[in-house]
């Protein structure tokens, strides 16, 4: 019995559905259909009710499929063990990206992580919707927030202070804010999820709070064109400092109402189990961590982030 037949089936049972079940192992329904009829036959049971419109685990399915799963992680497991202590990374990272930290600020880490080990492959998801790791193609996501989901499992790279930036110019012609009420009479570039759109931004002061809601004239799904129009000084922004941070060295922007803290974020590596985390991930996830805090203390030195106790 193959081991890749075996993936096949306990795909087909994650799915219920062996069209989704190939779909997800970028094979043909036929091939995934003749590698579930191998193992049945080496079996000698069905492991699923067939009708014409549903798919079931029978109790033999029911019986064996957990055994297998369970096998086949103690096999990949010591497989990867094996590969940590040959000092051997290889493989493929499958990777969920936001759009602005994944294009602007990730992707050079990225090329310089992959040239240091050649034998790993890469496949960038760039988006900022949420990630669903039993729909989406990938096997980790770098993402603002922890995991909401508790059967995630996840690494915190770095606390991230957010900030308030404008172009130059915008702030020539419109004026510069120094309170949160001031912000009224401002644009806000606001970012804008599954017709949600994030338009409460909240201050904080000497232990007082400022919720502020904003009157806006541009909002996007995607962080990045929220980065751009900021930029191009259309209004204020409310970003993340790792998104903002080339702007914000060169000059291209300026942070704005320093005395007034937004509420920060973090940033997280969040993997659908404790098991998918292998070698590669893990260096990964520490090149991410040194490249983080090198941004940072850059921010910090030219005194750009906000003071902290």
């Amino acid at each position: 019995m193959l081991l890749e037949d075996l993936q096949v089936v306990l795909k087909v049972a994650e799915f219920r559905s062996i069209t989704a079940a190939a779909a997800s192992l970028d094979m043909r329904t036929g091939t995934a259909s003749a590698a579930l009829k191998r193992v049945e036959a080496a079996l000698g049971a069905e492991l699923f009710i067939r009708t014409t419109r549903h798919l079931r685990l029978s109790t033999a399915g029911e019986r064996y499929l957990p055994q297998c799963e369970q096998a086949l992680t103690l096999l990949e497991r010591a497989k990867q063990n094996m590969k940590q202590e040959l000092d051997e990374v290889d493989g493929e990272l499958r990777l969920a990206l936001s759009s602005d930290l994944g294009r602007n600020v990730v992707l050079p880490w990225l090329n310089a992580f992959m040239d240091k080990y050649p034998q790993l492959s890469l496949r960038a998801h760039i988006s900022d919707s949420t990630i669903d790791f039993y729909r989406d193609p990938v096997d980790m996501a770098l993402r603002y927030g922890p995991p909401t989901d508790a059967n995630l499992y996840g690494f915190k790279i770095c606390d991230v202070p957010r900030l308030l930036c404008a172009h130059p110019d915008y702030l020539a012609q419109h004026g510069t804010p120094k309170h949160p009420a001031e912000l009224v009479n401002h644009n806000g570039l606001l970012y804008q999820l599954h017709d949600v759109l994030h338009d409460q931004w909240q201050f904080s002061a000497n232990g007082q709070h400022f919720p502020v809601k904003m009157i806006s004239k541009n909002a996007s799904n995607d962080g990045d064109l929220v980065r751009r129009w900021c930029v191009d000084g259309r209004g204020l922004a409310l970003k993340s400092s790792l998104d903002m941070a080339a702007d914000l060295l060169s000059g291209r922007v300026q942070s704005v109402m320093t005395d007034f803290t937004p509420t920060a974020t973090e940033l997280w590596l969040i993997f659908p189990s404790r098991q998918s985390i292998t070698p590669a991930a893990r260096l990964l996830r520490d090149a991410l961590k040194q490249h983080c805090a090198e941004v940072l203390t850059q921010l910090a030195n030219a005194n750009l982030l906000p003071a902290t106790d």
